[in-house]
């Protein structure tokens, strides 16, 4: 008997085949050799192949190098004492494990939207999503965070040498005295400016920084060291294991400096080879550097006198000559130095953002690359503008806490990756491989994991916030949207 309720069947026709399920769609992969593919693809152009080995190293360097140093150093001494020392190696370490899975996936998926980009490929649309918009945290506010460091050191400049200071009302934002941080909004702005010129532009000028920056950290090593005093190290951990690790995760943002360099990957010449190589050099000079300084500044100063300054380094070379001419010489290094960050990290978050948009999660303009600089311009400027603004407005403990937890975050993500990459594609090229993979890599989520615990309650609940957000938008908007949508229906 016929079921009355039946549609009428034809039997030379198919049945079409069933829509994947909510769940399936979710977890849908871009492949490899497609992010490979369409690299350097944008919305009207393409972006350009310049940067060699030495341009993606300081890319690297630049991004890493000053900011917790000249700019953090004095928020983590008061939470670690002298064993801030110890929470730069321990912050080190987690890096160099997440370092090492970066440097197999920069060099089997050379492409501009780093771990976004690898989650993509392994893990599957929402977890590249979410590892994404950790990524516009981490990149976002680390601009913005650094920049308020630069208006510190701008003013131990400007007392220096004409003796005058920018007042509180417009060099520090609500809720540390004063309304309106102007110059961290305009450093922020001078990054926008040679971002727009393109990425051999940037690269070159970054590259001058660097050195300078480098220059400046031997020079308060040499001089700094002079007014050392081992006494300073007699109560070596006086808040305990738990200040060393909180300060060790305030301080892991300024860490990021070699995650910058895997979003270079669609104009590095010879990105598979290039990138491990930049990546892994630049974070051996960047901890032991930044070890060296730590180690010397205590020394010289009583971590008790550490009292939440931007501008600690400047200051103790000032205590320690008794002189204003170093500290106001390093106070101009400084600012050259940590101007580079800005601009390092702020290519970073558009080249990510460009990513995004390519693969149809945020808007197009994100993805329009100008025909004469082969530079996205009108994503800059959004960035820029945004990144600006928040610089202007939230204190700097709030701003580097929120860029550490997107970091970690990221990170972690990063470390699953390279295992299930080694598991789906195990034949892959690859330029470098991570030792005793799987172990290492899951050593390096393990401390990602454990620095993130070391988190204040308040950090959860806007990072909390701030990920609630990012599934509302891309439920709204990118899931829909996406390019590997259309494929589907």
């Amino acid at each position: 008997m016929l079921d009355q309720g039946a549609p009428p069947q034809n039997p030379g026709q198919t049945a079409a085949p069933a829509s994947p399920g909510i769940g399936a769609r979710l977890m849908r992969r871009k492949p490899v050799e497609r992010l490979v593919a369409e690299g350097g693809q944008g919305e009207g152009g393409s972006l350009r192949r310049t940067l060699g080995l030495w341009q993606l190293t300081m890319i690297s360097i630049g991004a890493t190098l000053g900011t917790g140093i000249f700019v953090v150093l004095g928020e983590a001494v008061p939470k670690a004492g002298p064993a801030v020392t110890l929470s730069f190696v321990i912050a080190g370490l987690t890096a160099l494990f997440s370092a090492l899975s970066y440097a197999e996936l920069a060099g089997s998926i050379p492409v501009s939207g780093s771990s976004y980009s690898y989650a993509y490929a392994t893990m599957g649309e929402l977890i590249a999503w979410i590892c994404g918009w950790c990524l516009v945290l981490e990149y976002g506010v680390s601009v913005a965070a650094v920049a308020v460091g630069w208006g510190e050191y701008l003013n131990e400049l400007l007392d220096g040498t004409i003796g005058v200071t920018i007042p509180a009302a417009l060099s520090a934002p609500p809720g540390d005295g004063g309304v309106f941080n102007l110059p961290a909004l305009i450093v922020v702005l001078l990054a926008m400016a040679f971002l727009l010129g393109g990425a051999r532009e940037s690269a070159r000028a970054n590259t001058v920084m660097v050195i300078v920056k480098i220059a400046a950290l031997v020079m308060f090593c040499a001089i700094g060291v002079q007014g050392f005093r081992s006494g300073n190290y007699e109560n070596f951990m006086p808040l305990g294991m738990a200040g060393v690790s909180a300060a060790g995760a305030t301080l892991f943002f300024s860490y990021i400096g070699f995650d910058a360099a895997s979003t270079a990957g669609e104009e590095a010449k010879n990105a598979q080879r290039d990138l491990p190589r930049a990546i892994m050099l630049s974070l051996v000079v960047v901890t032991a550097l930044y070890v060296l300084v730590a180690a010397v500044a205590v020394g010289a100063k009583p971590w008790e006198n550490f009292t939440d300054s931007e501008a600690a380094l400047a200051q103790i070379m000032r205590e320690v000559t008794g002189q204003t001419f170093w500290g106001t010489l390093l106070a101009f290094c400084a600012v050259i130095a940590i101007a580079s960050v800005v601009l390092t990290v702020l290519y970073g978050q558009t080249r990510i953002l460009f990513a995004m948009s390519r693969d149809g999660l945020v808007p197009k303009v994100f993805a329009k690359v100008h025909p004469k600089t082969g530079a996205p311009r009108a994503n800059t400027l959004i960035v820029s503008l945004f990144c600006g603004v928040l610089a202007a407005a939230i204190p700097l403990g709030q701003l580097a806490d929120a860029t550490s937890i997107g970091t970690l975050f990221a990170f972690a993500l990063v470390n699953v990756a390279v295992v299930v990459l080694r598991r789906t594609k195990p034949d892959m090229p690859r330029t470098f491989r991570v030792p005793l993979s799987p172990v290492m890599p899951a050593l390096g989520f393990a401390f990602c994991v454990w620095m993130m615990g070391s988190l204040s309650t308040v950090t959860w609940v806007v990072f909390g916030v701030w990920m609630a957000a990012g599934l509302v938008f891309y439920f709204g908007y990118g899931f829909r949207r996406s390019r590997l949508a259309p494929s589907e229906k």
